[in-house]
């Protein structure tokens, strides 16, 4: 839990250093890049980890995970430009490719199938924590300290971590001679690359209907087709395309793209409404976010009971109601809808993010042998992040998509103050209504000006949080699809006990 929470706030944490950050060290065109290498690091790991993991063990593999997350970090910390920080960044992303497979994957092996949706539940719910903490740590170290503590103060934590799991984690290991698919790993590292390329960079950097986009769309496609010809040629194949063949595996893993793309969906566009819409502050559109934190370990807990009494596929089903109802709070909430409805839209949401993502994680891990786990569960990892990668990419685009729909008719120049005329007028998309989240900007401005921008956001995001509600009805169908009868559990095929 201590790894995992150690790669799950560092996304967080470094969000809210990033304006020192750039103010330090210059560089604001490679902003997006400081997340983006990252991401783009740990998605194409996630998989070639998992493979490693299966052949030589998951205690080794963590610990060569850790020791790169950490020496980037440190590295972070001691950029002295912003083309070293995102180099670094990489050497983070890289290693923390390994860190939450392996941590996931770990205490599948310790537990049996019947303690383990406690347990998931247990580690799952670091996400929510960090989601919270992050944000909070990261003003009061840039407050109290520098920005260089925000990337120092995980080393010690880290290098705990790597101490207890060396002395108190045993595995048996049945070594064989290895056959490291190096081409499939080589071919992924380029198709997803790119893929990330274009969901990152594309609408941004460049048009989406430009040459960039469609270079990258045809490395992309080309390389995910030479690496299924790949697989299915190779001894030791780094993805088995027989998990594709598993109901189960495939329902589970959609299950954890939709879910991915929610929780992203929820920390992104939440308190872009509650401040630009509903004229609430920083601190109370933080508060909408930090009751995820309580109902996702909530529900989290009582995954294990609900899944001992109601078996895996009513435990993902009651979760994604719990999905659809916080759909239909978010796609409900207007102008004047009060603030609370987006904090029970929150807390709703965190339920059903703890019963649905904790019981796919587990269903995955059950349907394969130990030798096979550390692959599965990499596959479901990237599902996830990819999931959210491809909502948060699609959601933005509607969203300016409206907006420009909405606002470009408008002639608002002279009608509000000075600080609003020139961004409302100079901006495009979301730069138009940035005067919103700007308390200053907002008192500068004309009521009807005010008023008219309230109104688009609100439009624009409405959009936005009709795909959420359209992406719960979809978790909801994939949910009520996964097999009826009970799990089995394949503990007697592992070469390891607790």
């Amino acid at each position: 839990m201590l790894a995992m929470f150690l790669a799950a706030v560092e996304g967080t944490i470094v969000a809210t250093a990033m304006p020192s950050i750039v103010s330090s060290l210059g560089g604001f065109s490679l902003y997006s890049w400081v997340f983006s290498i990252y991401l783009l690091a740990e998605a194409v790991s996630i998989p070639i980890y998992g493979k490693l993991a299966d052949i030589f063990g998951r205690k080794p593999v963590f610990m060569f995970g850790i020791g790169l997350f950490l020496s980037g970090t440190a590295l972070c910390g001691l950029s002295q430009s912003m083309v070293q920080l995102i180099a670094f960044r990489g050497l983070q992303g890289l290693g923390g490719g390994a860190v939450m497979p392996m941590a996931t994957t770990m205490v599948s092996d310790l537990y049996t199938l019947r303690e383990r949706p406690r347990v998931q539940g247990a580690l799952s719910s670091v996400w929510a924590v960090a989601s919270v903490v992050g944000p909070a740590l990261g003003g009061f170290i840039v407050e109290q300290l520098s920005w260089h503590w925000v990337f120092f103060v995980n080393i010690p934590f880290g290098i705990a971590s790597a101490a207890i799991l060396a002395v108190y984690f045993r595995e048996k290991v049945t070594r064989s001679q290895p056959q490291i698919d190096y081409i499939g790993s080589a071919v992924l590292v380029v198709a997803v690359g790119a893929l990330m390329m274009i969901l990152v960079q594309s609408g941004t950097s460049w048009p989406w209907l430009s040459a960039p986009t469609l270079a990258l769309a045809s490395i992309a496609v080309s390389g995910f087709v030479l690496f299924v010809l790949q697989e299915k040629r190779a001894p030791e194949p780094l993805l088995p395309l027989d998990l594709l063949r598993d109901r189960t595996i495939v329902l589970a893993n959609l299950g954890g793209m939709l879910g991915g793309g929610l929780i992203y969906a929820l920390s992104s566009f939440i308190p872009t409404f509650a401040q630009g819409v509903l004229g609430a502050s920083a601190i109370v559109a933080g508060a909408m976010l930090t009751v995820v934190s309580l109902g996702w370990p909530l529900a989290s807990v009582l995954t294990g009971r609900a899944w001992n009494a109601l078996g895996h596929r009513r435990t993902a089903v009651m979760g994604a109601g719990f999905l659809m109802a916080s759909g239909v709070l978010l796609a409900t909430a207007g102008v004047r809808s009060p603030v609370w409805q987006l904090g029970a839209a929150s807390f709703v949401m965190g339920m059903g993010l703890g019963f649905t993502q904790t019981t796919y994680i587990v269903t995955v891990q059950s349907q394969v042998p130990w030798n096979r786990r550390g692959v599965a569960t990499s596959s479901h990892m990237f599902s996830r992040i990819l999931g959210s990668t491809l909502w948060v990419a699609l959601m933005g685009g509607i969203l300016n998509q409206r907006l420009h729909a909405r606002l470009s008719g408008l002639t608002l120049e002279g009608t509000g103050g000075p600080a609003a005329d020139g961004i409302i007028n100079g901006g495009t998309g979301l730069d138009m209504v940035s005067p919103l989240l700007d308390p200053a900007a907002r008192e500068q401005m004309a009521p009807a000006v005010l008023e008219q921008l309230r109104h688009a956001l609100a439009d624009g995001l409405h959009a936005v949080f009709l795909v959420v509600l359209l992406t719960a009805c979809v978790s909801f169908i994939v949910a009520f699809l996964l097999p009826r009868q009970d799990l089995v559990d394949v503990r007697d095929q592992e070469p390891q006990g607790p």
